[in-house]
């Protein structure tokens, strides 16, 4: 027979009031100084801990929690010091040898952007990862290395780094590729390789991370992103399962120098974004002319804006970061993030990438 659990026991009532004040006392005793907002969160997590408990989650649940939580905030911590500059993950095959085009272009790749401003994240692996890591000097590396039983340690350029975190879980090291990265390039690779480039367009189309550019990259005369959009993404076109302009979200590339061009031409004049309430607010390099707003009002308001028109602000209140920097804000059509993609390329003077 099966042995039946008992059922979860939970407290009438389990909420925040039951916790602050012990919240409260371990910062005491911790000398950690949070802000009123850091105290709340702080103690909404620990209230999530002892709910899971009250659930009836069992040891492997609240372990793999646990370890989730240890792996983000390490990352964080590896990450936080470089907030202000700007970084591109590269993703490909660990099986890729020295020799192979790919693995050079990957090398050259990485040298020109690190030399345009960017640091460098890879799966610190062999391969393209390790190519990635020998352009750039290692200052500008970091190594996100997933524990795997048929793998050795990280690659030899970035083994031993203070910037290399090791992960067990592949979510929690996809979190830190997406929530670091200013751009994605992407070389001929496996399954690892294709989930991480589905991982990234998902995220962008769904708008559950940043606009970011995404170059998919291979030497002159390859075929394999000639194929695998003809095999997969044409089709999917073709039956409507995505939109058109979702192509729109990469592009395909043979010469590094022209890759590394799309990128930086994605922030000549954007800088970035966030919402505001029901506001998407794009913060920019320079304002917009009277002329320019105009023109992107005839161009884009069908599309993007679900009411209302595009029109020029100052910071937010709720906006802590760039404060400085001219903005436009309107009522955003989360489902356009292709044309989103579009109206930033307008603004950066960009040519309108067209797909056969």
């Amino acid at each position: 027979m099966t042995e039946q659990r008992p059922e979860p026991q939970r407290p009438e009532h389990l909420d925040l009031s039951h916790i602050e004040a012990a919240v409260d006392s371990f910062f005491t005793t911790t000398g950690v100084k949070p802000s009123h907002e850091a105290r709340e969160l702080v103690a909404e997590m620990m209230l999530s801990s002892l709910k899971l408990v009250a659930d009836g989650a069992d040891l492997g649940q609240l372990k793999l929690v646990r370890s989730a939580l240890k792996e983000m905030r390490h990352a964080y911590r590896i990450f936080n010091p470089y907030r202000g500059t700007r970084k591109i993950s590269i993703f490909g095959s660990a099986r890729t040898p020295p020799t192979d085009p790919d693995y050079i272009l990957a090398r050259e790749f990485s040298q020109l952007i690190s030399a345009a401003g960017m640091m460098v994240i890879t799966g610190a692996g062999d391969g393209i990862m390790k190519a990635g890591h020998e352009g750039p000097d290692v200052e500008k590396c970091f190594g996100l290395r997933i524990r795997l039983p048929f793998e050795a340690g990280a690659n030899s350029v970035i083994d031993g780094d203070p910037k290399l975190v090791n992960f067990r879980y592949f979510f929690t090291r996809k979190l830190m590729f997406m929530a670091h990265s200013d751009a994605v390039a992407v070389f001929p690779g496996g399954f690892g390789t294709q989930d991480e480039l589905f991982e990234a367009l998902t995220l962008i189309q769904t708008g559950k991370s940043n606009l970011v550019p995404v170059v998919l990259v291979e030497h002159a005369g390859g075929d394999y992103w000639k194929s695998w959009e003809e095999g997969c993404v044409l089709p999917l076109a073709r039956r409507r399962l995505i939109s058109p302009e979702d192509r729109g979200l990469y592009t395909i590339h043979t010469d590094p120098a022209k890759a590394v061009e799309e990128v930086a031409t994605f922030y000549r004049r954007y800088h970035s974004m966030r919402f505001v309430g029901k506001e998407l607010v794009l913060r920019l390099l320079t304002p917009p002319t009277e002329h320019e707003l105009a023109e992107i009002e005839r161009k884009f308001r069908a599309e993007l804006c679900v009411e209302g028109s595009f029109r020029t602000v100052t910071a937010f209140e709720e906006e802590e970061e760039h404060r400085d920097l001219p903005r436009i804000a309107f009522r955003f059509n989360r489902k356009a993030w292709s044309r989103l993609r579009a109206l930033i390329d307008h603004l950066n003077g960009a040519e309108p990438r067209a797909h056969a």
